[in-house]
């Protein structure tokens, strides 16, 4: 698309200090940056006349390439800390990726509305997480029933590569309402991330060729221009968010943000359904 100089400079300004938020809030919160990245992308390329259902695939699509990555980070930094739970990792990562790569098929083949309304309403539900005074506890331990965690694993699999999120979104409020210690969830869950990430990046990779309306320079439904901008920042900055986690209770911080969130969400349910 033809756009001038006074045009790219906003577009990419706000691509790179998104990789910089997104790549803090995956070390902090454990929420794999995708929460960010994919309104924001979305918003970027239909305010370039894309239509919203595409622009909402390759949002998806492209999101998921800087999670897997930065996942890793994070992963590392928690890992050095001590706070990520092999155990769980262990267990839940082939079920993780086989769900991730279902849904980041499925993302891939329906329409592009409904990525749009099911990430404003997990938005909504996850806002609403963020806003509590305290983590629920459901039990005191993990299920120990035959399939319980693995069903769990995969569908936070599922879910979370249809809105083209890191596995902490759903995974650290799941593991705490299990008494997980919150450092060792955010920590586990930013390593599930790459669960998440890389098969279903190399899903919606598959699912996107050949398909009409996608930005230049897509391979697939994923942009490359957009992961040249927005990853470098997202992958130094994760490292930074976990030494902020591991310093300090980010209270007001999860309140911002579900704030955030709030916003995020009202807007996408607008545009499904409007």
């Amino acid at each position: 698309m033809d756009l001038s100089i006074a045009e790219i400079i906003p577009l990419v300004i706000g691509l790179v200090a998104t990789g910089a938020v997104a790549g803090i809030l995956s070390g902090l919160l454990g929420v794999g940056g995708g929460i960010v990245i994919v309104p924001v992308l979305f918003w970027v390329l239909d305010g370039l006349g894309f239509e919203a259902a595409r622009a909402m695939q390759v949002a998806v699509g492209t999101s998921l390439v800087t999670v897997a990555i930065t996942a890793l980070t994070a992963a590392r930094a928690h890992h050095n800390r001590g706070s990520v739970e092999m155990g769980i990792f262990r267990l839940w990562s082939p079920f993780m990726a086989v769900g991730a790569l279902t849904g980041g098929a499925i993302a891939g083949l329906i329409d592009g509305r409904l990525l749009l309304a099911l990430f404003g309403m997990i938005a909504l539900l996850v806002a609403w997480n963020f806003a509590l005074p305290r983590t629920r506890i459901l039990a005191p331990a993990l299920p120990v029933t035959r399939g319980a965690q693995p069903a769990m694993a995969g569908g936070v699999g599922i879910v979370s590569a249809m809105m083209g999120i890191g596995a902490g979104t759903l995974g650290v409020p799941l593991l705490t309402a299990f008494s997980v210690p919150v450092h060792k969830a955010v920590g586990t869950a930013a390593a599930l991330g790459l669960m998440v990430g890389a098969p279903a990046s190399l899903a919606m990779l598959v699912a996107g060729i050949g398909a009409e309306g996608r930005p230049p320079l897509s391979l697939g439904y994923v942009n490359l221009v957009a992961v040249a901008l927005i990853l470098p920042l997202s992958v130094g900055c994760a490292p930074l968010g976990a030494r902020i986690a591991h310093a300090l209770e980010p209270v007001w911080i999860k309140r911002a943000f579900a704030v955030f969130l709030l916003l995020t969400a009202l807007r996408m349910l607008s545009t499904a359904f409007g």
